[in-house]
């Protein structure tokens, strides 16, 4: 009985203390495994989603910021003037100085006014084509070396070096350049930020809770106004919106993780299956030790009946990449990809044109800033509400057809008494519901492609929504009605446009060009 017993005893002693891998080892794509074993939307996906969609209040930073720092501020008469005049460019110099001194505004340090004013809109074009040229560059490179983490932190510090530096131009030409640096950087946030938030979600939540990155951009758009008020200077405006992106940097930036999804496709498959397990863990879940991580277009329930091929498969899978050549030689994400732009490049026009008309409304200044920003939150609740009820593409041609009937009524109304009021409100009424259409098109555009391209296809979407804003500026300065009737032309041809777009409502995300033909196909 004693020997029996201490045999037992040794073999107990023999037993490893971390169970080996069973023998048959089932394989499981990023969507299944996160609705069986991880949680679709748990602890662990709030905690990072969160904190991944903060960097966008540093995109609303960076872009708004032109708002007050280019705003042609009030002026009073010193001598031989008439204060009645509705214009400086009449008087003499000398007979008039700016309300506030020459640093409360880049048009007043330079003089953007009269024969100059196009400058203005020259410099906030030109901040949107270094946002264009950036949104494919960091597109590519989340997709490939940098990761999609990677790529975030080399923006964040891009953005904290231009930001800072722009505080300093001594030069309107020196100002421009470093807007145009700004730009290149600011365009890889929200791109980062948005792939990397929502690619760890099961596709049931990814949907509502895509919706709700856009609540951190209209924050950021809040807060501004409050900073604008505060530091009514335009270099020290610069500078208290460049800290947080060094506070991203050092305090948030260490406490996100990388995408499991792209640690899959470059082949770093015992990475995403590190963090799989801690997205259990943290979930109050438990991942089985039976299962593997595949690629959607593998054999899925397929079996490796040895321990020894399940640890050579985990380490020798060959990464996975994708261009933007490959989005085009598909028909299907080629004709995706078309109709995404077109919409995308309408939408940017209407949602940056109203965002920076109102220094056509003649109405306070940062009260109108403010309504806007506010504006937009409620619209992101009704849609993210909707979304799944009513599904992607009704809800985005009917988002766009609201913002241009309203855009079209404040076309027609004179900006004179009381109507100034409401021709803001159409304003407001308009920036509501292109907010939702933008913020849901993100979500739309994210799910019409694979993650071995998502990056690149996102980065192009991205240029073609930079070129949009490109031109808002230089339909801001037509000033009068004009402005209203582009926007109004925009948004309803955006809605016709989006009709031809497929439905992605409870489809899955899918990992490869051919796991969505096969999917899509069925």
């Amino acid at each position: 009985m004693s020997a029996s017993i201490l045999s037992s005893g040794r073999g107990e002693l023999r037993s490893p203390l971390l169970a080996p891998p069973p023998d048959n080892i089932k394989k499981l794509c990023m969507e299944d495994m996160l609705k069986k074993h991880c949680g679709e939307f748990g602890r662990w996906q709030l905690r990072h989603f969160v904190l991944t969609n903060l960097a966008w209040a540093l995109e609303a930073f960076h872009t708004m910021v032109v708002i007050f720092a280019d705003r042609e501020p009030d002026w009073r008469c010193l001598a031989g003037c008439d204060e009645r005049e509705k214009s400086v460019c009449g008087l003499e110099p000398g007979s008039w100085e700016w309300i506030g001194g020459p640093g409360s505004s880049t048009v007043a340090q330079w003089g953007l006014v009269c024969g100059e004013k196009y400058k203005v809109g020259l410099v906030q074009a030109a901040f949107f084509v270094g946002c264009m040229v950036g949104a494919g560059v960091f597109g590519h490179l989340s997709d490939t070396k940098l990761g999609r983490k990677g790529s975030l932190t080399v923006v964040c510090i891009l953005n904290a070096l231009f930001g800072f530096s722009t505080a300093f131009s001594q030069t309107y030409w020196e100002y421009l350049l470093l807007r145009i640096l700004t730009g290149f950087s600011t365009g890889g946030i929200g791109l980062c930020a948005f792939v990397l938030a929502t690619e760890p979600i099961g596709t049931t939540k990814r949907g509502t809770v895509g919706m709700s990155t856009f609540y951190f951009f209209s924050t950021g758009i809040a807060s501004l106004s409050g900073i604008a008020y505060i530091f009514q200077s335009w270099r020290e405006l610069y500078i208290a919106t460049s800290i947080p992106s060094l506070l991203f940097l050092f305090l948030v930036l260490p406490f996100i993780s990388e995408s499991p999804r792209w640690y899959l496709i470059r082949g770093r498959t015992s990475d995403a299956m590190d963090l799989m397990q801690t997205i259990a863990k943290a979930n109050g879940n438990h991942l089985p030790d039976g299962v593997m991580l595949a690629l959607d277009d593998e054999t899925i329930n397929t079996s490796i009946t040895h321990q020894q091929n399940f640890k050579e498969e985990l380490d020798s899978r060959e990464a996975i990449t994708g261009s933007l050549i490959d989005v085009i030689r598909s028909p299907m994400t080629r004709s995706r990809l078309l109709l995404a732009v077109a919409i995308n490049f309408l939408c940017t026009i209407v949602y940056y044109g109203i965002s920076l008309n109102v220094v056509n409304l003649e109405t306070n200044l940062y009260l109108n800033v403010l309504l806007n920003a506010v504006a937009e939150m409620p619209a992101f609740a009704i849609t993210a509400v909707l979304l799944d009820k009513f599904g992607r593409k009704p809800l985005a041609i009917g988002t766009m057809w609201f913002s241009g009937v309203f855009c079209l009524i404040g076309m027609m109304i004179r900006s004179v008494g009381i109507w100034k009021v409401v021709r803001m409100f159409c304003g407001v009424m308009g920036i509501f519901g292109m907010a939702g259409t933008y913020n849901l098109l993100t979500v739309y555009t994210t799910e019409l492609f694979p993650t071995m391209v998502r990056g690149a296809a996102l980065g192009c979407v991205a240029q073609a929504a930079q070129t949009g804003a490109i031109l808002a500026p230089f339909v801001v300065v037509l000033g009068g009605g004009l402005p209203f009737l582009v926007f109004a032309i925009c948004g309803i041809l955006g809605g016709v446009l989006a009709f031809y777009l497929p439905e992605t409502l409870n489809r899955p995300l899918y990992d490869t060009m051919a796991g969505m033909e096969d999917g899509e196909g069925k």
